[in-house]
């Protein structure tokens, strides 16, 4: 489990994130080629793991990921950055099989123009978990 996991579980059941883009849209790793637009990609930029001296149960892991918008329109790139926000920013509690997970924004990365000439941008997320030693 990762925090990629905890995002996308997020994202794929929040209304406004998936009137944006379909949660078939909303990927891990890597977006197929021709995606239609927009779509969300979510990815893992870093992962640090507690190191305590005795072993526990659990081992509290803090990711950071960060979601790439990519769309066809700067509107439809802010619109999806607030919804992304919104869906993950401040989140708490047992997610997608990850128990006491906290979730805060890591800031918001520089408008870029994607693949074909689309409008992109990137939310990144901080993600405190504790997953099973």
């Amino acid at each position: 489990m990762t925090g990629v996991d905890i995002i996308g579980a997020l994202l794929v059941v929040d209304r406004a994130v998936t009137d944006i883009a379909p949660a078939v849209r909303i990927k891990a790793g890597a977006l197929p080629d021709n995606v239609v637009l927009p779509a969300l990609l979510v990815r893992l930029v870093s992962s640090v793991e507690s190191q305590p001296l005795k072993r526990r149960g659990t081992i509290r892991t803090v990711d950071r990921v960060s979601v790439t918008i990519r769309a066809t329109t700067y509107a439809e790139q802010t619109a999806a950055i607030r919804a992304v926000r919104s869906a993950c920013a401040g989140r708490t509690g047992d997610i997608a099989g990850a128990t006491n997970a906290s979730i805060l924004t890591a800031g918001t990365g520089p408008d870029a123009r994607g693949p074909g000439n689309s409008f992109e941008q990137t939310q990144d997320f901080r993600v405190s978990f504790d997953a099973p030693a």
